[in-house]
């Protein structure tokens, strides 16, 4: 809990307050201009869907690290170019962690993916076209995987 002044003064002596690590998430294109997706099911959400790159941050880690690490570790990827989306707070009435997205060009394939995820993830290749349809489409049910898909295809035009 947090104390919270309000701007008319009153005092809100337990404010609920929620930590949860930051994350990152990528929307990486590969060099042959297909974008990098996952069909998975996540536990809050319990029905397939589609996902993107991400993670946790580490202690003492940069977003960028971080975003670099999941995207070969998820996919076997690296990317030459790395494009800041933003930072995004969860929450901002109750806490919760920053967001950090972004845009991965350039995407070869190097090795196999490493992750240890607890979920199933099936690793796809989509088209622009594909893409756009599965954000328009209700496809991509997380928040902030929205967003960065969105973003990420209104950087690209």
């Amino acid at each position: 809990h947090h104390r919270v002044e309000l701007p008319d003064g009153r005092i809100i002596a337990k404010w609920p307050w929620v930590t949860t690590p930051d994350y990152i998430n990528v929307v990486a294109e590969t060099i042959d201009g297909k974008f990098l997706c996952f069909k998975q099911v996540k536990y809050a959400v319990n029905r397939p869907m589609l996902g993107i790159v991400g993670g946790y941050t580490e202690k003492g880690e940069s977003p960028l690290s971080a975003a670099k690490r999941e995207l070969l570790e998820e996919t076997g990827y690296k990317a030459e170019r790395w494009i800041d989306l933003g930072t995004f707070r969860v929450c901002p009435n109750r806490g919760f962690a920053l967001g950090t997205l972004f845009l991965a060009r350039g995407a070869r394939r190097v090795g196999k993916p490493t992750a240890d995820d607890l979920e199933e993830l099936k690793l796809i290749k989509l088209t622009r076209r594909q893409l756009e349809r599965a954000l328009v489409t209700g496809k991509i049910r997380i928040l902030a995987w929205a967003l960065a898909v969105a973003l990420a295809l209104k950087k690209l035009k």
